[in-house]
């Protein structure tokens, strides 16, 4: 009998150790009358910029693939792999022996149809004055005005001639269509090459500015039109947009949305947007994977919610539970519109003043009291969001 009333003193005392240990933490339970003690947040409206993420990918501005327009040798290559070439310069001279002979013997021509021209007006012009005295026929004067028009026609050709002479010349010197960053060149020097052959010799493309392509439903375009239209901050026809890179770093330039380059995908009704974006670092590259978030605007009286604090029901509806004046739980449920950092944009369901509960959910049962107090985050929770001294690298 002693050994029973032992353990059961044992027992009693380390029950009591544990009442005394869950009391003083914050979503317990108290001992007196046991009334849950609750973290809650008061909500309060607030100004909250609306964004939507999408996944992107960029593109460059201009791309311009690099092919002869004669045929020949290459003889030399004149730029440097990798780096900016400028509209015009030079980039491969093709052997132009023969094409500065031809250009040599249309110049010829010209000269002999030139020459052939002064002796045929001269001769025209004589005989005029003969025609006059009556000394020559009339087909005598018509022929040799015909030869006069003839040596004129002649002319006109010739110098066709050589201007088109001149222009095949000039293009077995190959120079850059557009400005911008070129690639490796795919052939080299003593290659035969042939006039629009398919083999390009090598591609520019222009990056500064750069293009990000986005994919987006055409109900939530609808939406972020709405958006835009009613910031009047903002222009009705762009949005601005910022680049997270696939490291997690944020890029320090931000773009433009326009909407005017949107076309949609028939086979999956959903959109792509393009986004212009400054590059004058070289950061953005072709074909980078990029996460772009589309500023749609301010809502100047937001109410928002922390995640935290919203969960669903068996239906899938977002509720949460909030303090009222008398202490007691009540659920509400909730229309939310989308995220904004870490807290739910709440359309309906919360009213300026209530007090959500964030922590001691598990403790909270509606129609009951609750003892609320202020929530606070703890320090190891807290410390990470203090420690953002490279914030802009997010």
């Amino acid at each position: 009998m002693p050994r029973i009333c032992g353990s059961i003193a044992i027992v009693a005392f380390a029950a009591c150790g544990l009442v005394a240990c869950g009391s003083g933490k914050q979503g317990g339970v108290p001992a007196q009358g046991g009334v849950p003690e609750v973290g809650i947040v008061t909500i309060q409206p607030q100004q909250a910029v609306l964004t939507a993420e999408l996944p992107g990918r960029t593109l460059p501005y201009e791309v311009s693939d690099v092919r002869p327009q004669v045929n020949g040798i290459l003889k030399k290559r004149l730029f440097t792999e990798g780096s900016i070439v400028q509209a015009g310069q030079p980039l491969y001279q093709i052997d132009d022996t023969l094409y500065q002979a031809a250009y040599s013997s249309a110049k010829a021509q010209l000269a002999n149809a030139k020459a052939a021209l002064t002796t045929a007006k001269l001769k025209a012009d004589r005989y005029v004055s003969l025609r006059e005295q009556k000394s020559i026929s009339q087909q005598d004067y018509d022929d040799a005005q015909a030869a006069l028009q003839q040596a004129l026609a002649n002319v006109e050709q010739q110098q066709a001639n050589v201007e088109t002479a001149r222009i095949t010349l000039g293009y077995t010197r190959i120079a850059a269509p557009i400005t911008g960053k070129i690639g490796r060149s795919y052939l080299t020097q003593g290659a035969l090459v042939e006039a629009n052959q398919d083999q390009v010799l090598a591609t520019i493309q222009t990056l500064d500015p750069i293009y990000v392509d986005m994919n987006q439903s055409s109900s939530e375009l609808l939406a972020l039109r709405r958006a835009v239209a009613h910031d009047a901050n903002t222009a009705p026809t762009t949005a601005n947009v910022t680049l997270t890179l696939d490291d997690g770093t944020a890029y320090p330039q931000q773009g433009t949305l326009q909407f005017q380059e949107v076309s949609v995908d028939t086979t999956t009704a959903t959109v792509t947007l393009r986004a212009q974006f400054p590059n004058p670092d070289g950061v953005l590259l072709p074909g980078m994977f990029v996460r772009a978030r589309i500023i749609e605007g301010i809502e100047p009286n937001a109410l928002l919610v922390p995640q935290r604090g919203v969960s669903r029901d068996e239906r899938g509806n977002a509720t949460a539970l909030i303090v009222d004046g008398d202490g007691v739980v009540q659920i509400r449920k909730l229309t939310v519109a989308q995220t904004v950092g870490t807290n739910w944009l709440v359309k309906h369901g919360i009213d300026p003043g209530d007090r959500v509960i964030v922590e001691g959910l598990q403790y909270a049962r509606a129609g009951q009291k609750a003892n609320a107090v202020a929530f606070v985050a703890r320090d190891d929770k807290a410390a990470p969001v203090a420690a953002t001294p490279a914030e802009g690298s997010k």
